[in-house]
Parts: C-alpha cells; structure tokens; sequence
C-alpha cells in the first residue's frame, strides 16, 4: 500500500517553506517514527516523521526547494512483502553505525590529542575563504530561511508601527526574598523551579487589565481587543530569534507559567516547536538581562502593540525613607506602537508592573 507524505500545516499566515534535507532516500528502509525530512519555514524547523514502516518509494522534491502545506513530497510503500525484504537488516546496519561513529569519535580524539602535543601553530592556509597574502579571512554563508524572514518582520515592524520606548526601574529585593524563602517549597510541590518570569508575566497581565490597549493591536481600520492575554515570551535559539506563545497567561498559576515557559524554551532550542506553538500572541516579553544586558529598546513584534524588556539585576545605591541603601535594581523598557497607545497609558503600565513586582502582594490579593 502507497501512502503519501505530506508537508504538513505550517501554521498562522505561513504558505511555503523549504525542504533542507531529506533523513532517508529512495529505496531505504523507514520505521515507525523515523525522521524522513526536514523543512525550515519563516519561523521554525520541522521534522517530518513516519507514522508508518515502509519503503520510500518515491521521493518528488530534492533538497532546496520551496513546498507548500498539503503538498504530496513523497510516497512510502508499505506492502508486508517489501517491508520485511528491507527491514530484516535494519537493526545489524543501526548497531554497525553505532560501532563506526564511536571509532571516527575516538579517532577524533586521538588526533586532537596529537595536535596539542605538537603545539606547533597550523601552517595550513584555507584557501576558499583567504584574502591577502597576511592570512585575513572571509566567509560567506547563505542565511537562513528564519534568520531572513525575522529580519524582514523586524524592519517591517520598524517602518511600520510608530514605535517609542518608555523606561523605568524596579527594586527586584521583594520578589528575590520570596524566592529564596519559598524556593524549595515550590519545587517540591509543583516540580518546577520558581523563576523570574512567572512574577513578570502574572504582573503584566495585571497591569494590562488596567491598560488593555496595551494588549490589543490595529488591523486595518480596527482596533483588536483581546479579553484574554497569550504572552510571547523570546527565546534565543542557534538559528535565531523565536517567540512561542503561553496560552491564556492571565489563567495560569505561577507554577503553570514556569512549567510553561520551561517547556517551550526546551521545544525551542532542540527543533520541538509546532505552528500551533508560534500562533497568535497579543504581547511580549524578552529578557535581554541573561545576555548581561544592562538597557535596551526592543522591537515590537507586529502586529503586536507592545514588548516588555527585561535587563540584568545589578546591584545599585538607591534612597529609601530618606537613607542610602544598596538594593538588587532592573531597568524596565516598554516598547508601544503609539498610533494604538499613548504615553500616559504606556508610562502607566510600566509602573503597575514596578509595584506589583515591588509588592506582590497585589497580585495574590487581586488589588
């Protein structure tokens, strides 16, 4: 029996993508589960899998080339006769290649070994990237489908949205003694370590409560008001920048977010994400702070009205009721479309989100 192999959806607004490689080729056996391709589209890269064991029989697209969703790519033939012909081999083949990457692994570490003994600097010029006779090197390398259409979403953000960026400043103290003093209660109750961005996720929500337009978008001659809040949280991976989406964050308990933003970071940077992670999203943070960041401006992601930026926690002098005092401070950057919201509004949820990380009582007592 023939059955197709289609690309599969590739989520909001997303009509091609690329096909990268093909994991298996014609003629070669196929299990369960087995990767059969890959296709990078403008947001992530996904793995085609066999939900059968087969033969693939036909393959209709090299690599390279552009596919759209639904698009038959290839064909798995899988008759009993020819399965069995094929698949007896499998196991003796997988555990030969499992024996021949370990001796080229360790024939690597001999050689590695060998070269740092010598300790003589390499002599050798790479020729396809020289330029001079002084050993100045270039090279040049095609960018990804990904990195290409993030930098075509950010400039069109850019030149788009009226964009303006407010700035403040919290006292992180509050929120570090609640961790510290409940930390282990947390992980052994919900499994899940008690972080940062749960506190800044549940303070945004409250704060866009007060200033909803800080949570809706224009599209077209309309504004879109969203009586829900699914928060984009940015997560840098090897092949850029993405932005997966917790669904209904204003539901969610402060263990749910941390689980949440645990499970897409982890999606994120091994290759996980599906479309449906990437849908939608009426708002965003992104944590430059991890990176040391001490201030910067961040970029809306349209149609997106506005992103929160969070910076690195230094520790600063600060007047208290009239007294220095060192305290654990972040700087706070609220990046808005200003065609949708104005600087009063803005300025306002910037500081709704200060007190509530400075005194989260708020947010448990819904004040």
């Amino acid at each position: 029996m023939d059955i197709e192999i289609k690309v599969p959806s590739l989520g909001e607004s997303e009509n091609e993508a690329t096909l990268i490689a093909w994991l298996k080729h014609e003629g070669e056996a196929v299990e369960v589960d087995d990767v059969i391709a890959e296709i990078e589209s403008d947001k992530i890269t996904m793995e085609i899998t066999a939900f059968e064991a087969g033969i693939l029989k036909t393959v209709y697209k090299e690599a390279d080339s552009m596919v759209i969703p639904g698009e038959v790519i290839a064909v798995l033939d899988t008759s009993v006769d020819g399965v069995e012909e094929v698949l007896e081999p499998v196991v003796e083949v997988k555990a030969k290649a499992v024996l021949d990457l370990a001796q080229e692994k360790v024939a690597e570490v001999v050689v590695q070994l060998q070269q740092a003994q010598a300790q003589k600097p390499s002599t050798e010029a790479v020729t396809a990237t020289t330029v001079g006779s002084e050993g100045r090197q270039e090279e040049r390398l095609p960018m990804s489908r990904l990195r290409k259409r993030m930098a075509e979403r950010l400039k069109y953000s850019q030149n788009t949205a009226a964009m303006l960026t407010t700035f403040n400043e919290v006292n992180m103290q509050t929120v570090m003694d609640l961790r510290h003093q409940y930390k282990d209660d947390f992980v052994k109750k919900h499994g899940a370590k008690l972080g940062f961005m749960s506190f800044f996720v549940k303070a945004c929500v409250y704060a866009a409560n007060k200033y909803p337009a800080i949570n809706a978008y224009i599209e077209g001659d309309e504004i879109v008001y969203h009586n829900y809040m699914d928060v984009g949280v940015a997560v840098s991976t090897k092949k850029g920048l993405v932005v997966p989406v917790l669904r209904d964050a204003g539901l969610m308990s402060f263990a749910d977010v941390e689980k949440g933003i645990v499970d897409l970071a982890s999606k994120a940077r091994d290759g996980g994400l599906m479309p449906d992670d990437l849908k939608g999203g009426t708002f965003s943070i992104t944590n430059g702070g991890v990176f040391g960041s001490m201030l910067s401006t961040p970029i809306l992601n349209t149609p997106q009205s506005a992103i929160l930026g969070m910076h690195a926690i230094q520790k600063r002098v600060v007047v208290e009721y009239d007294q220095m005092v060192i305290r654990p401070m972040m700087y706070l950057a609220l990046s808005y479309d200003h065609r949708l919201i104005d600087g009063k509004e803005a300025v306002g949820f910037l500081v709704a989100v200060k007190e509530c990380l400075e005194k989260p009582g708020v947010l448990m007592l819904d004040i």
